[in-house]
């Protein structure tokens, strides 16, 4: 069973976008985009990242 966690290897600041975009299969980079977009867009898309960052857990306390 795939568990969604944070990135440790492909992050940028927190891992979240790369543990999303490993969890679904895509390229972290478009997962990067949308969040990018949401951001702009409204201050959802920020506080999403926060509270992801902060829920998920790291890569490293999983294995």
């Amino acid at each position: 069973m795939k568990k969604l966690y944070r990135s440790s290897t492909n992050r940028r600041l927190f891992g979240v976008c790369g543990g999303i975009g490993e969890y679904m299969g895509v390229d972290p980079t478009v997962v990067r985009v949308i969040w990018v977009i949401a951001a702009l867009f409204g201050t959802i898309g920020v506080w999403a990242y926060l509270i992801c960052a902060l829920i998920i857990p790291d890569e490293i306390s999983i294995r």
